[in-house]
């Protein structure tokens, strides 16, 4: 069984009204769908890299395409799981947890998306508690790090719900011009002041731990 070769496909993380795993292919072609209509009005860009921008079946196709590459570029010393959230077994978004040279830092950085239909609703803050779930308690991180253009004020209000503070501000290129991002830190003192959303991890082996830098 695949789960014997790659045991990180058992991880489960239960919110109040989500469920947060790997997907099967059949699974992520339904977390594409979700794009086709768009995740956000056209006049904004909350993403450093635009995919959206791209024609709604080539973006579609970016969300197979980077997942698979997540999984495919996966080492312990730099990985990115990609977890798709469940609502009443059907696809309602993506949320990211990945880290560079994590047995070191012990930080982790996290990223997400919600379809249109299913924002405003208080399930980003459920799938970024889970994650930070996974991070603090399952993988012994030291600190959380994520960040948000500052016209985003939704994914800030997340951030700030769940202890994260601003830690400077960064300038980027988005679209050919310049933008600004909030740089946010969550350490696990404020985590632990923080965890008001009851989560659920299940399915983390001794096996997982490895391919993770978290041995």
């Amino acid at each position: 069984m695949l789960i014997d070769h790659w045991p990180v496909m058992g991880i489960r993380l239960r919110t109040p009204r989500l469920l947060l795993r790997l997907p099967t292919d059949e699974e992520l072609a339904g977390l594409a769908d979700l794009v086709l209509p768009g995740v956000h009005p056209p006049d904004e860009m909350p993403f450093l890299v635009p995919w959206t921008d791209l024609p709604p079946p080539d973006r579609a196709r970016s969300v197979v395409q980077y997942h698979w590459r997540q999984l495919g570029a996966w080492t312990p010393e730099s990985w990115s799981m990609g977890l798709v959230a469940f609502l009443d077994d059907r696809p309602v978004g993506y949320q990211s947890l990945g880290a560079d040279g994590f047995a070191v830092l012990r930080q982790a950085a996290s990223g997400s998306w919600l379809g249109r239909a299913h924002q405003g609703q208080g399930l980003g803050t459920e799938m970024r508690a889970a994650v930070l779930e996974l991070a603090f308690a399952g993988l012994g991180a030291a600190e959380a790090v994520s960040g948000a253009m500052t016209h985003n004020a939704a994914s800030l209000r997340v951030s700030e719900k769940l202890g994260y503070e601003r830690d400077g501000l960064a300038r980027v290129v988005v679209r050919g011009t310049p933008a600004t991002e909030h740089r946010l830190r969550l350490s696990r003192e404020r985590w632990e002041k923080h965890r008001t959303v009851p989560v659920t991890l299940t399915g983390l082996t001794t096996d997982c731990l490895p391919l993770f830098g978290a041995a």
